[in-house]
């Protein structure tokens, strides 16, 4: 299998933020620099991020709002503080901004338009926001959970027990056999879009990333595969994936669907990938690490 080298950077990684970890465990920096004026926020609501424009979409990075809210320490951009703030338990958040003239957008109808640095400062903070209010009760002994070290940490406070926010490794591979690559089409897909992409699944306990790969491509198509590839990784915070990019050789080529899971699966030239307007099809989304994998296939 050739090695084929990324063409430019997944959606969400790179940016210039400076997660600046050695400073969260400062309380007393921390208490400063939220209430230093230069300091700037991310702010989300119900999921949704504030975000300013349209056709050229940026996020919103304000000062902190004065109301007691969940927060994260983000890291530094430039030297500035970046926090991300959650407003959800207002039934209207502009009650807590003032005057503001950005919207409250999902972050996955943007991600293709904003910039790199925004994308990066966006995303962390829909994780950890994400993990924050659903981690509020210890795993433990059921008691409640308090932030510290930036909010980078759940403390609780019956036990003491710490607890850490989460990333859930997810393989996602395309399966090549000479000229050709396998793209499926899952169930949860909007049927409408006629979209066919990688094939994906989570890595399970004790399981090594390459295995993961041939087991999710048996157990979804029943191709079984040989050499893997890595490629590049994507942090995905819906709500908190890491996606890991691989290539994947079949040995077969007979396609067995997992029809509880998937709705169709084909093996596709380059030609049919060219003209897939004239047949009917289309690929997954620009800021997708699936697309990358098959644009860079494509380009290889």
């Amino acid at each position: 299998m050739r090695h084929i080298i990324p063409g430019r950077p997944n959606t969400y990684s790179g940016g210039r933020l400076d997660r600046a970890g050695h400073l969260r465990a400062d309380e007393a920096v921390m208490h400063a620099m939220r209430r230093h004026q230069a300091s700037r926020c991310a702010v989300f609501w119900k999921g949704k991020a504030l975000i300013r424009g349209e056709d050229m979409p940026q996020a919103v990075l304000r000062d902190i709002p004065d109301q007691e809210a969940p927060w994260v320490f983000l890291g530094l951009q430039d030297e500035t503080p970046i926090f991300a703030v959650d407003l959800s338990a207002h039934a209207d958040p502009r009650a807590a901004l003032a005057e503001e003239d950005g919207a409250f957008a999902d972050l996955r109808g943007l991600t293709a338009l904003l910039p790199t640095d925004d994308a990066a400062i966006l995303a962390t903070a829909r994780g950890m926001l994400h993990w924050r209010a659903t981690h509020k009760f210890c795993p433990a002994c059921g008691g409640a959970m308090a932030p510290v070290r930036g909010g980078w940490v759940l403390l609780c406070t019956q036990c003491g027990a710490e607890n850490f926010p989460r990333s859930d490794p997810a393989v996602i591979m395309l399966v090549v056999r000479g000229e050709e690559l396998l793209l499926g089409q899952s169930h949860k897909f909007p049927i409408e879009r006629n979209f066919y992409s990688t094939l994906a699944g989570f890595v399970e306990p004790g399981e090594s990333l390459e295995d993961a790969v041939r087991r999710e491509v048996f157990e979804e198509v029943g191709v079984r595969v040989g050499e893997v590839a890595y490629h590049s990784s994507q942090p995905w915070p819906f709500p908190a994936s890491l996606m890991l990019g691989y290539y994947a050789e079949a040995l077969s080529e007979e396609i067995v669907l997992e029809e509880a899971e998937m709705r169709d699966a084909r093996w596709f030239s380059r030609a049919d990938i060219a003209n897939r307007k004239a047949l009917g099809f289309d690929l997954p989304p620009q800021d997708s690490i699936a697309r990358r994998l098959i644009d860079d296939w494509l380009a290889s």
